[in-house]
């Protein structure tokens, strides 16, 4: 698992700053702030994210030790886990089924096969994923009588994300995407579409940051 450490305290360090604290918490909720930890364990869907409410470590049957720090690391390399729901019923679940988990506070989602830190949260939520893309490659053709090769070769790549805690829908970080999700608010969508292409693609973190900041993530309190 691959967690982009130095990319992703830089795009921590571009997101947080100035975060706006003033908006009051309605009742029973607590604000997401960088200092909120998720509560460790593996969450099916995003619906258990949003409720902060994953599957602990104490349901999940397992021959790993459950102090080890790399606990999550090496029960994910499995294609299936074991684990009881939250109504006591022993399920075998896909790995490639689970939503993410959090681990130490942190929260990571399965994208690409992989699971992945997501450093910068928020109502819009940045993370860097790898992708698997094709290129096409005319000099793969072999010039056999009998046979030829693919033309395609593959390749890995880092991919930036955006995650609409609304909808829980994915995105690939664009101009585009970001425009679509801060549709929802007229003024901050009015704002950015007088700019220019070239300072949209330049602000696209700022407008991140003035969404995230009128509309703060809240979580049900523990």
């Amino acid at each position: 698992m691959r967690r982009f450490l130095f990319l992703s305290m830089f795009f921590v360090f571009i997101l947080t700053v100035g975060f706006s604290q003033n908006t009051e918490s309605p009742k029973n909720k607590v604000k997401y702030t960088p200092a909120f930890k998720f509560t460790d364990g593996i969450f099916l869907n995003f619906q258990q994210v949003k409720d902060n409410n994953p599957i602990p470590k104490s349901q999940i049957l397992t021959t790993i030790d459950y102090n080890s720090f790399d606990f999550y690391d090496r029960l994910l390399e499995n294609k299936f886990i074991t684990l009881y729901d939250n109504l006591g019923i022993q399920k075998k679940i896909a790995v490639d089924k689970i939503w993410g988990f959090s681990d130490k506070g942190i929260l990571y989602i399965n994208v690409n096969d992989e699971f992945n830190r997501i450093p910068v949260f928020g109502s819009i939520s940045h993370f860097i994923a790898n992708k698997t893309v094709q290129e096409y490659d005319p000099y793969r053709y072999n010039n056999s009588y009998y046979y030829y090769n693919d033309p395609y070769s593959t390749k890995t790549v880092m991919v930036q994300y955006l995650l609409d805690f609304e909808t829980g829908k994915l995105y690939d970080f664009t101009v585009g995407s970001v425009e679509k999700i801060i549709s929802k608010d007229p003024e901050l969508y009015e704002e950015f579409s007088k700019l220019g292409n070239r300072k949209k693609k330049k602000l696209k973190f700022l407008y991140i940051r003035k969404y995230n900041q009128k509309y703060p993530v809240y979580f049900p309190k523990k």
